[in-house]
């Protein structure tokens, strides 16, 4: 899957009200560098993305989601 094809995907996936941490992200889209496709959906799309800290398995991870505009 292309960088665009990725981001494209993600940014529907937030969209749909979902959210997306790096590990979620690499097992649905194939992605290694959730940050990137972030950072590009936010200053190429336009578009608002959110982001928490969490604990996953002993480790601290953003988790992404979309904010309604």
């Amino acid at each position: 899957m292309s960088t665009l094809s990725q981001r494209l995907a993600i940014g529907k996936y937030l969209k749909s009200g979902k959210s997306l941490t790096p590990l979620d992200d690499l097992h649905k889209f194939g992605t290694l560098r959730l940050s990137g496709r972030i950072f590009e959906l936010k200053h190429l799309d336009g578009i608002t993305i959110g982001k928490i800290m969490v604990e996953c398995g002993g480790k601290t991870v953003a988790k992404y989601f979309h904010v309604a505009d």
